[in-house]
């Protein structure tokens, strides 16, 4: 059974930058595709950033394109999210998610508060 295990969230103003961390158990996570998903309050979840596998091909929400970059190191089993430029409406709970074929493994989500 795959969990992950998101961490780097918080409370940050306007303009700063936040990392978020999503670590993998067991050895999937180098064939799978990772993302970072957001869902704020009375929203439905949203696609923010995904990286597949292989080659690293990542994939960004207009919204954040060019302010976030996501990563992976399958050495450790984490992905991440480098969040810079942060802007109020980027509040939301942040949740990693794992993807092979058709099968989702989700994190328990991590809070993120930009302030202006």
């Amino acid at each position: 059974q795959v969990q992950l295990v998101e961490s780097g969230g918080g409370s940050v103003q306007a303009g700063g930058s936040l990392r978020l961390s999503c670590a993998a158990s067991g050895s999937i996570f180098r064939i799978a595709t990772m993302g970072w998903y957001r869902q704020a309050p009375g929203k439905q979840r949203e696609l923010v950033a995904t990286i597949a596998s292989g080659d690293g091909t990542t994939n960004y929400a207009d919204s954040v394109k060019g302010r976030f970059t996501i990563s992976r190191d399958n050495a450790k089993n984490t992905v991440y999210l480098q969040m810079n430029s942060l802007k109020p409406e980027d509040t939301a709970v942040y949740y990693c998610n794992l993807r092979i074929s058709v099968q989702h493994v989700w994190g328990q989500g991590t809070q993120v508060t930009v302030s202006s």
